[in-house]
């Protein structure tokens, strides 16, 4: 089959690879239909990491996917061949003390599509997954929705994590596809006014045609607009230190943005006379099949983020278009099959 790896810095390319295979009893073969490009899927695509985990080329990235399964193992009981399904990329363990508490997102064992060390992605004409990581496709939504649920995972569980009041009035630091999920998980749940910041015109027409109640430049942003939550979701220490100006005492600093950079730092003067809060949203933890609900009733859409398609041999395109964020791309995805 053809997959998509990366092969050296800006670099990615296709190569023949062998067919997935049924190796466990709880496996299900998988034909890849759309893959979304993530920031994450960029850091790697740019600096060969992100932290600690470092590309070993070649290396298959992607990890935002929907499907149809082909096949399924002797144990599966939720999933059939023909069934269109959402993919969630982390395969947790299941067994070890964070998964027991309920955070399966921080297994101690977890296998994460196209993260280095972990599992190979899923820019691939067909990949395996455990049946825990399928979830069927009601049929009012798309393929395309589907591969979309797995960064609104993320909205919703970054707005969960923020146990917002109600009537919350938010800031959003970068109108990216995540802080644009963030944007409309906010809203689904009563948020009343949301200040967004991003350097993109188009992304910030978009931030305001799905409900913020203004959009502006960073560099543009009056501070004195005191907020209880801001969430930074463009991994930016300039974003960090002016969601740190914009709170009021006792409130709340979501950080939801990957750096590329290892270390970043807080005014540790203004962090402790506030009292700032810092919540740390790591992906997502049991959200999926709510997400898919809140995409199904209407009570969240999301189709706006798509601003590009690919096929997968102009894989190498959409790569360069998101990493220099060019032509106002929001987010870009790749129809495989």
């Amino acid at each position: 089959m053809t997959s998509a790896m990366l092969t050296g810095i800006r670099q990615i390319k296709l190569r023949e690879t062998p067919d997935p295979r049924i190796e466990n009893p709880n496996d299900v073969l998988l034909q890849v239909s759309t893959v979304g490009i993530c920031g994450s899927d960029v850091h790697y695509y740019k600096t060969g990491r992100i932290g600690s985990q470092v590309v070993e080329y070649p290396f298959p990235v992607g990890h935002e996917a929907a499907g149809t399964v082909l096949e399924v193992g002797s144990g599966v009981t939720r999933v059939r061949p023909g069934d269109r399904v959402a993919i969630d990329p982390a395969m947790p363990c299941f067994e070890c003390d964070q998964c027991l508490a309920g955070r399966s997102h921080t297994c101690r064992k977890l296998r994460f599509l196209g993260c280095p060390g972990q599992a190979p992605g899923c820019l691939a004409e067909r990949i395996v997954m455990p049946e825990t990581s399928c979830f069927i496709l009601p049929d009012t939504l798309t393929l395309t929705q589907g591969a979309l649920s797995e960064p609104l995972a993320i909205g919703v569980y970054a707005v969960r994590r923020a146990n917002l009041p109600d009537d919350a009035c938010i800031g959003i630091l970068g109108a990216g596809p995540v802080g644009l999920c963030v944007l409309a998980s906010a809203r689904a749940v009563g948020c009343r006014a949301a200040v967004v910041t991003e350097p993109i015109p188009e992304r910030r027409a978009l931030a305001v045609s799905m409900g913020a109640e203004s959009s502006c430049d960073p560099a543009d942003l009056n501070t004195s607009a005191q907020l209880n939550t801001v969430f930074e979701c463009c991994g930016q220490q300039s974003a960090l230190d002016q969601g740190i100006d914009l709170l009021n005492p006792g409130g709340t600093l979501v950080v939801v943005g990957i750096p590329e950079v290892d270390r970043v730092s807080f005014s540790i003067d203004l962090l402790r006379r506030k009292e700032i809060t810092i919540v740390n949203v790591r992906r997502q933890e049991g959200c999926v099949q709510a997400t898919l609900d809140l995409m199904a009733s209407g009570a969240i859409s999301i189709d706006r983020l798509v601003t590009h398609r690919f096929p997968l041999d102009r894989i190498a395109e959409a790569f360069e278009l998101v990493a220099d964020y060019r032509d106002g791309v929001v987010k870009a995805l790749i129809e495989i099959g």
